[in-house]
């Protein structure tokens, strides 16, 4: 990516778009408020360019999570239509992992539950809705590798997770929806990792009391 604009200025664009419910086009004035002329489809081209290296980095600086998750899916609107946001907390609201798919289904859960595990290692405990997809998911895998996890279904034990979706929710509800799946999951990846350094996931911090927005540019360098 060539850069034609210094490095702090993309960066600041991207963090805002993820962070706060705003749509591209008042980031444009916002960014402009400070001297800086660049279009709104110009930060969409940095943040899809930007974001998937930060999002890798703090996944490998996250900080370990709980034994008892609380897993739950979401809808997202991409191209017109509701895809599945599939994600988890412990029971202290730290995100688990997340996963964007196309459907909701046994495939999609296992996905899920495959890449959290394979991020966070086998839990002790997963709360589930009533969901059979999810279900099925969860005992396919026992029954394949032999994984020892506690099971439960209960609505209320997963107001936890229901509550930790909504703050994703509040800043994609200004995008409208996205134009594509790759956007979409390169975008919502960029918000949940500003999600969970707002939550104090980030591990390696030098400085504990730096700020937010201080932790998503150590990401960067």
């Amino acid at each position: 990516m060539r850069l034609h604009y210094p490095i702090e200025v993309m960066l600041t664009c991207v963090r805002w778009y993820v962070a706060y419910p705003l749509s591209l086009r008042q980031l444009e004035e916002m960014i402009a408020e400070r001297g800086v002329a660049v279009d709104h489809s110009t930060i969409h081209r940095w943040a899809i360019k930007i974001l998937p290296v930060l999002a890798a980095v703090c996944r490998r600086r996250k900080c370990p999570v709980g034994k008892s998750w609380r897993m739950d899916e979401t809808y997202i609107k991409v191209a017109g239509q509701w895809k599945y946001l599939y994600r988890a907390v412990d029971k202290h609201g730290a995100t688990v992992d997340f996963l964007l798919r196309a459907k909701r289904d046994h495939a999609a859960a296992r996905a899920f539950f495959e890449r959290a595990i394979g991020l966070h290692d086998v839990p002790e405990k997963i709360t589930i809705d009533k969901s059979g997809a999810n279900t099925a998911a969860i005992v396919s895998m026992q029954a394949d590798s032999g994984l020892i996890i506690a099971l439960r279904q209960s609505k209320y034990l997963n107001n936890i997770v229901e509550q930790d979706h909504r703050a994703i929710k509040r800043v994609t509800r200004p995008m409208l929806g996205f134009k594509t799946f790759r956007c979409a999951r390169i975008i919502i990846a960029g918000i949940e990792t500003m999600h969970m350094i707002r939550k104090a996931q980030l591990g390696d911090i030098k400085d504990q009391a730096s700020s937010a927005a201080n932790q998503f540019y150590s990401l960067a360098f």
